[in-house]
C-alpha cells in the first residue's frame, strides 16, 4: 500500500489484491491473539510470580506465538480464497487505500448477506474473545495490585502493564469501531480515516510505546531534548 502510494500507482492485479488481503487479515488476526497472550503473561508475572518460570516457560511462549500465527494465517487463507471466488460484475474500482474484505464486498454481484454474517462471527472470534481474555487478565491483575502493600511494587506493576494497555487500545479501538458498527452508519470517509490509523499510525507508534520502558531509550531521548533546548537558548 505504501509503495503504491509513493509510486503513484493506483492499479493492482487481482492476485496481488488477494495477497494483500491475506497478509492484512493474517497480521490483524495474529496480533489480536498475541496481545491476549501478552495479557496472560502479565497476569502470570504479577499474580503467580513464583510459578512464572513453569507457566510461561520458553516452550509455552513458542507454542503461543506459533499457534497465533497458524490460526491467523489459516483464518486469512479461508477468507481470501472465498473473496477471490466471488463474482465481481460491477466496477473494479475499490474506494479504499488497500484491498480489504469490507471494501470489496460492495462490488460483488451476488447476495453476500450470509458471508457478511460469517465475517461478523469471525470478527467476534478474533477480536471480541481475545479482548474478553485481556479484560479478564487485567481484572485479576488490578485486583492483585490493589492488595499490594508496597508502593514500589504497585508502581512497577502499573508500569509493566501500562505500555501493553496503550497498544491494546490503539489496536482494538479502530477495529471495534470499523467492524462492529452497522453498515448504515458507516461512511467511506470514516473508513478511510480508520484505515490510515490502523495500517500506518498504530504500527508506527507501537515500537515507540514499547521503547518508553527502556532506560537507554529514555536517556537518549533526554539527551536529544537537552541538545535542542541548548540550541534554542
Amino acid at each position: 500500500m505504501a509503495f503504491n502510494f509513493l509510486a503513484g500507482e493506483k492499479r493492482i492485479s487481482f492476485v496481488g489484491c488477494g495477497v494483500q488481503i491475506f497478509f492484512f487479515v493474517t497480521l490483524a488476526g495474529s496480533e489480536g491473539l498475541l496481545l491476549a497472550s501478552m495479557a496472560y503473561d502479565r497476569y502470570v508475572a504479577i499474580c503467580h510470580p513464583l510459578h512464572y518460570p513453569i507457566l510461561m516457560s520458553k516452550i509455552v511462549c513458542v507454542k503461543m506465538i506459533i499457534g497465533s500465527w497458524i490460526i491467523g494465517s489459516a483464518h486469512a487463507l479461508a477468507h481470501t480464497i472465498y473473496v477471490l471466488h466471488i463474482p465481481y460484475c460491477k466496477s473494479r474500482a475499490i474506494d479504499y487505500f488497500l484491498c480489504d474484505i469490507p471494501s470489496m464486498l460492495p462490488l460483488a454481484c451476488m447476495d453476500i448477506r450470509v458471508y457478511e454474517y460469517i465475517i461478523f462471527m469471525s470478527t467476534c472470534l478474533f477480536l471480541l474473545f481475545p479482548f474478553l481474555g485481556i479484560t479478564a487478565s487485567y481484572g485479576r491483575v488490578l485486583f492483585a495490585v490493589s492488595h499490594m502493600r508496597s508502593k514500589e511494587g504497585r508502581k512497577k506493576a502499573f508500569t509493566t502493564c501500562s505500555t501493553h494497555l496503550i497498544v491494546v487500545t490503539f489496536y482494538y479501538a479502530p477495529f471495534f469501531y470499523s467492524y462492529f458498527q452497522p453498515s448504515s452508519l458507516r461512511s467511506p470517509t470514516g473508513d478511510k480515516i480508520l484505515a490510515v490509523f490502523y495500517t500506518i499510525l498504530t504500527p508506527m507508534f507501537n515500537p515507540i510505546i514499547y521503547s518508553l520502558r527502556n532506560k537507554e531509550v529514555l536517556a537518549a531521548m533526554s539527551r536529544v531534548f537537552a541538545m535542542f533546548s541548548c540550541r534554542k537558548k
